[in-house]
């Protein structure tokens, strides 16, 4: 049947055509209910009556409606219309990967970027006891974001249910006479599936290494004149060598591509998750030549090592990237010269002026960060006599940049008071402007660029007060060009998470992304000569590298290692500094009925989403190499009981019954938000709401959240959202942030663009303002009575949690919060106190940096 617009199917108004295929046709259609478009695909009424037709389809629904990941397409719905069945799926934008194949062969970056993407559907797929069987270009679906959707599970085997059958199993054909439409679906089967043997994951991996070829090569890897050639090629022989076809394939990728197609299951990759596992290895290759080093690293990258051998590995590591990543016959490799040997963090590290003298900032032991001056020569270093600042920038005539008063701006960067001092050190330093987080200094030493955040918004500043650029999101690491005309940076789009790209901006306020997003990003200088822009990343998926991008957006891997590293500055002579970091993120939590805090860090970096309101279980994620390829959602209860993992994202509340929580999916690239059972039950994917996400949080209604939130192109503001129905609907103006809601769900504790904290009635009015809390303060939460509140004093530490009466502003202590073990410890936050005040969990970071000098990396 043709379906004109405007036809109903239950709640959903078709509005076009998209598609047809031999399993029906696609329509693109309104739900009414939820106010969002969704794709309909409806049985032909002529095929109804077709027992097998309308198996596979009913099929296609259970195999879908199954799974829930990020790279699968989600099922909605299914019903019936005028005895024709319909399913109801996500809407997608976008084009298939057939389509993106018409234009030939894929760069290497991007082929292996789809290729992980399809092996974690997969992956998913098979752990539910689902096969694909027809997985091929046509049924893979690039959206515009550049996430991967596996679609059409209409010939999926549901092993579990055909085992209890008894396994047996059908030769799948393509549906139609043309030859161009049988060759494209026999073109990806396996040997097994050709000889009508039963199919099993590996079928399906069989199908992704011929995929995977075609992207590399732009030519099917099994294409004959006729159908019986095409399956004689399956059967029988191998497809040409991938270096015959692309001069740019790494033999290592060529390996994975030959593992997955052998003729044999037993011979192949035996899951899907096992592939994953070697395309990570050889994430973020370009060329053999200069992605040599990646896979050096591969899984043994992933082994945690001993803090003396972890510096052995760097040189290591760093040496054997330099010696592979360069085109030179017969390459000196780099030294390395180690600068520091103390127990503590270091924020940041300067050449001085004369190229010979360097300026670092640490907190040693314990103590209060210092600027310190350290020489090539001496293993000792001395205080440069400016206690509690951080090194900025150096000025061509020796003067300092630094930050006064230095205290963390989020997890990642930190701020101070702007200020200048002589390159001795003598004198008062000269203040220049407040809450600064990066600054440098123009070649010619007469301009000085800043970032630094006001009224809700990060702006990038040259001269001080002109906007270059601004952001919802944060910007790090910026540095002038060497002919200064160009500042390269940091930019992050998201708030609390230091996922970004590398970008540069001309003095007129032109910005270029000269990068691919990274899950991690920190560490920024220009190359030597000024022909590239350095940085230190992570890949999804991937481990710490040393990063070089041109202008252009050229892309090389200089090096990667174990561990974190950091760049931090280069010389003209090609001197680099950069710092091998160990990071943690770690919780400290004080349960309830317990009398003594227990640290409950699960592995490198758990982040602190909520508390319980009984005390008992704290809601975090895991965003550092234990995360895996992305971010996962754990619950744990404060009796140190192991953690469990509920799924992929970000976790940001528990709802009130604690049965539920409260997930953004990824954070990084996608706004969708997720539902995970703490028990028994199935996840949920809500609604796309058009909106940026930032955080949420739920009502103590149990149905509504609270969400901090921006429309493109605008600031964050409040919305409240009925996920069960409804648009968000504003609170607040635009800038004004804050998610802690009162007991009983009718104020909220509100940060305005002023600064100044306020409460916020849910049904309008005007924001009240709270006495007694600073700028500098931190609003944590309600306490039980509704006429309280608990608030950070400053940011000093330990962390300093007062108890405030909100209509006097009067104020009592409640407690200091700091790890038992404070060295490197630079931050503690995102405190959680049940209303009662008898329980409480807060997040804590630890970095211990060594310094080393680096000489002849190229």
């Amino acid at each position: 049947m043709t379906l004109a617009a405007g036809t109903r199917l239950g709640p959903y108004e078709i509005v076009a055509p998209l598609g047809a295929g031999g399993m029906g046709e696609v329509y693109r259609a309104r739900d009414e209910r939820l106010k969002r478009e969704v794709a309909i695909k409806v049985l032909p009424g002529s095929f109804s009556d077709d027992a097998d037709r309308l198996r596979r389809f009913e099929q296609e629904a259970q195999a879908a409606g199954a799974l829930n990941h990020s790279n699968i397409t989600a099922v909605y719905d299914l019903g019936t219309h005028e005895g024709a069945p319909y399913i109801v799926t996500e809407l997608l934008e976008g084009e298939t990967l057939r389509a993106r194949l018409s234009g030939g062969a894929l760069p290497t970056r991007k082929a292996i970027d789809y290729a992980l993407q399809i092996a974690h559907g997969l992956a998913a797929a098979h752990e539910k006891g689902i096969v694909h069987r027809d997985l091929k270009p046509e049924n893979l679906f690039l959206t515009k974001d550049g996430r991967v959707k596996i679609l059409d599970f209409g010939l999926a085997k549901l092993t579990q249910i055909e085992a209890a059958a008894g396994g047996q199993t059908n030769l799948p054909t393509a549906a139609g006479t043309e030859p161009g439409v049988v060759l494209g679906t026999l073109g990806y089967m396996s040997p097994e599936q050709i000889r009508g043997k039963p199919a099993d994951p590996r079928s399906d991996i069989f199908s992704f290494g011929a995929i995977l070829y075609e992207m590399l090569s732009g030519s099917r890897a099994f294409h004959g004149d006729t159908a019986a050639d095409t399956m004689t090629a399956i059967l029988t022989k191998e497809p040409p060598e991938l270096s015959e076809t692309s001069r740019n394939v790494h033999p290592g990728l060529e390996r994975v591509v030959r593992h997955c197609l052998e003729k044999n299951p037993e011979e192949r990759f035996h899951s899907a998750h096992d592939l994953a596992f070697d395309l990570e290895s050889l994430s973020g290759l370009s060329t053999p030549q200069a992605s040599a080093a990646a896979v050096i690293a591969g899984p043994a990258a992933r082994l945690r090592i001993a803090p003396g051998l972890a510096v052995l590995a760097l040189v290591a590591a760093l040496g054997t990237g330099y010696l592979l990543g360069s085109r030179k016959a017969a390459p000196q490799p780099p030294s390395y010269h180690q600068l520091t040997f103390r127990r503590g963090p270091i924020y940041g590290a300067r050449f001085g002026s004369d190229g010979k003298t360097i300026l670092y900032s640490a907190s040693w032991d314990g103590k209060p960060t210092e600027i310190y001056v350290s020489r090539r020569d001496s293993p000792e270093s001395r205080p440069f006599g400016l206690p509690g600042a951080d090194i900025l920038a150096v000025s061509p005539t020796g003067d300092l940049a630094v930050a006064l008063s230095s205290r963390n701006a989020n997890p990642f960067s930190r701020e101070g008071t702007l200020a200048r001092v002589g390159a001795t050190g003598g004198g008062a330093p000269r203040e220049m402007l407040e809450k600064v987080e990066y600054a440098d200094w123009s070649p010619d030493g007469k301009d000085i660029a800043v970032v630094r955040f006001v009224s809700g918004r990060t702006r990038l500043e040259l001269p001080i007060g002109k906007v270059l650029y601004e952001t919802t999101g944060w910007v790090g690491d910026l540095r002038f060009s060497p002919t200064g005309d160009r500042i390269a940076f940091l930019d992050h789009p998201v708030v609390n998470d230091d996922g970004g790209t590398a970008a540069i901006i001309d003095r007129a306020g032109k910005k270029t992304t000269i990068s691919s997003l990274f899950a991690s990003a920190q560490g920024l200088a220009w190359s030597p000569d000024g022909s590239e822009v350095w940085f230190t990343a992570t890949e999804v998926g991937g481990n710490r590298a040393l990063h070089a991008a041109t202008p252009s957006g050229r892309h090389r891997v200089l090096a990667r290692v174990t561990g974190s590293l950091f760049l931090h500055d280069t010389s003209r002579d090609g001197r680099v500094l950069m710092t091998h970091d160990l990071f943690q993120v770690g919780l400290v939590a004080l349960g309830a009925g317990e009398s003594k805090e227990r640290d409950l860090s699960w592995l490198d970096w758990s982040l602190l989403g909520d508390l319980s309101a009984d005390g008992k279980r704290v809601l975090f994620t895991e965003s550092g190499e234990g995360g895996g390829s992305g971010y996962s959602v754990y619950i744990r209860g404060t009796d140190g009981s192991p953690a469990v993992r509920l799924g992929e994202g970000t976790g940001l509340s528990l709802s009130p019954d604690g049965k539920r929580v409260l997930a953004q999916v990824h954070p990084t690239t996608d706004q969708q938000l997720a539902i995970y059972p703490t028990g028994a039950g199935e996840s949920v994917l809500l609604p796309r709401n058009g909106l940026q996400v930032r955080g949420a949080r739920w009502m103590p209604d149990g149905r509504r959240f609270l969400m901090g939130a921006a429309e493109p192109g605008h600031g964050s503001r409040l919305y409240l959202w009925d996920a069960e129905g409804g648009k968000a609907r504003a609170l607040t103006p635009e800038r004004y942030r804050g998610l802690s809601v009162s007991a009983d769900g009718k104020r909220i504790l509100v940060r305005g663009p002023d600064e100044r904290s306020y409460v916020w009635s849910i049904d309008g009015g005007e924001p009240t303002p709270i006495p007694g809390v600073t700028a500098d303060d931190g609003v944590i939460g309600w306490a039980q009575d509704g006429a309280s509140i608990f608030v950070r004093k400053g940011g000093d530490l330990p962390a300093r949690i007062v108890r405030m009466d909100l209509a006097t502003g009067r104020s009592e202590k409640w407690r200091d919060l700091m790890p038992a073990d404070a060295t490197g410890v630079n931050g503690v936050g995102g405190f959680r106190i049940s209303p009662d005040g008898k329980s409480y969990v807060f997040g804590y970071s630890r970095t211990l940096s060594d310094l080393y000098l680096v000489e002849g990396l190229k």
